[in-house]
């Protein structure tokens, strides 16, 4: 019975050309399915967050990581100082920085 359906399959001479490509196949598919779906679009935030934080300058209205609203006051290299109420001014890293509001 096993050799019956051995036999029907096509034997080795099915598998052989056909099986050694055909694994390598999916795996390039899978990594181009998973460059395009995550990958790609992750240093796509990144750069786009990269050049946000270069651009921050003295009066723009900002939203930090934590929810934090305000407007920035004074840019150094690695902090700003943001008013969040009337005379009230925290200094925070530029990294934080996730947004900044247009008014």
């Amino acid at each position: 019975m096993v050799s019956e359906a051995f036999a029907m399959a096509g034997g080795t001479a099915a598998q052989g050309s056909g099986g050694q490509y055909q694994g390598i196949i999916m795996l390039v598919a899978m990594f181009a399915i998973f460059y395009f779906l995550l990958i790609r679009p992750q240093q796509k935030r990144a750069k786009q967050q990269k050049e946000l934080i270069g651009g921050l300058k003295v009066g723009d209205n900002i939203v930090t990581a934590g929810g934090l609203h305000g407007k920035i006051t004074a840019v150094e290299e690695t902090t700003v100082t943001v008013e969040v109420a009337t005379g009230v001014k925290i200094k925070m890293n530029r990294a934080s920085v996730t947004e900044v509001k247009q008014l």
